[in-house]
C-alpha cells in the first residue's frame, strides 16, 4: 500500500535541542543557542524519546497572542524521526479514511450515548465505530501502546467491546508515529488492564488496525499495515 499525499502539515518548522520538560505540557529546547519555551503537542510519558540533547523538531507558531511561540511535535531518535502530536493521527486517519476501509459516510466525533467515538462511518447496511491512537514508544522494532497508564484507552475498548453485542462494525486503528517497524502489542508493563481489554475485544469481535507512516520534519501520511497483536508478548 503506497503511501499518498496528505495535508496534515505543519507551516514553518525547525530542528532545535531538547532541554528538559518542567511539566507534561511545557519543555525547554536550545534554538540557536537560546532557550527557548515549546508546547509539547503530547501530554504522555515520551520518557524514551524526551532525553536531554535529543534532536526535535519545533513548529513554529505564527499567532502572536500565544504564550509559547512553538511547538514540539517531533522527535529524533538516533536516526528515526518519530512525530509525537497526539492531535495528528486522528487528521491523518479522517483523510485517509479511504484506504483503511471503504465508506459512504463518514462522521468525526461521533456521540452515541454517553460515550464519544474519533468516528462513525456507513457503508450500505454496516455500522461503523472507529477509534484512533496515536503510538509513540518503539523498542528494537516492535511498536507498542500505551505509554503511559490510560483508562480513557480502557473505557474506549471495553465500550466497543459492548457495543459489537449491539450489532456495530467495531475498530480500533493505531496510528504508529513513525515508519520502519515491525510489529505492534499492547505495552503490559505500562497498563495490563488495557491489554486485557485489548483481548477481551478482540475475542468479542472488535476489529484492530495498525498502520506505520511516513514521518517528515514538516508532517507525516498514512503508511503500510503493520501486524498486531492484542496478546502478552
Amino acid at each position: 500500500m503506497d503511501t499518498i499525499p496528505c495535508p496534515m502539515r505543519y507551516g514553518k518548522t525547525v530542528t532545535a535541542v531538547f532541554s528538559d520538560r518542567p511539566n507534561r505540557f511545557i519543555a525547554h529546547c536550545i534554538l540557536d543557542g537560546e532557550t527557548v519555551v515549546c508546547h509539547v503537542k503530547n501530554t504522555g510519558r515520551c520518557a524514551e524519546l524526551l532525553l536531554k540533547g535529543v534532536k526535535v523538531v519545533l513548529s513554529v507558531s505564527d499567532n502572536p497572542k500565544r504564550s509559547t511561540g512553538y511547538d514540539l511535535v517531533a522527535v529524533y531518535k538516533g536516526d528515526r524521526l518519530v512525530n509525537i502530536d497526539s492531535q495528528a493521527p486522528n487528521m491523518v486517519v479522517r483523510e485517509s479514511f479511504g484506504r483503511i476501509m471503504e465508506h459512504d459516510r463518514l462522521v468525526p466525533e461521533y456521540t452515541l450515548g454517553e460515550s464519544r467515538f474519533d468516528f462513525y462511518a456507513e457503508k450500505d447496511d454496516r455500522r461503523i465505530l472507529v477509534e484512533v491512537k496515536g503510538v509513540t514508544k518503539e523498542v528494537d522494532g516492535m511498536v507498542m501502546f500505551p505509554d503511559a497508564p490510560t483508562e480513557r484507552g480502557r473505557k474506549h475498548v471495553r465500550e466497543l467491546t459492548r457495543l459489537v453485542t449491539e450489532g456495530y462494525e467495531c475498530w480500533v486503528v493505531f496510528v504508529i508515529q513513525m515508519g520502519d517497524v515491525t510489529h505492534m502489542v499492547p505495552d503490559y508493563t505500562i497498563d495490563p488492564l488495557f491489554g486485557e481489554a485489548c483481548v477481551a475485544a478482540y475475542g468479542s469481535g472488535v476489529r484492530f488496525a495498525a498502520f506505520d507512516c511516513d514521518v517528515r520534519e514538516d508532517g507525516f501520511t498514512l503508511g503500510r499495515p503493520v501486524p498486531f497483536s492484542p496478546y502478552r508478548p
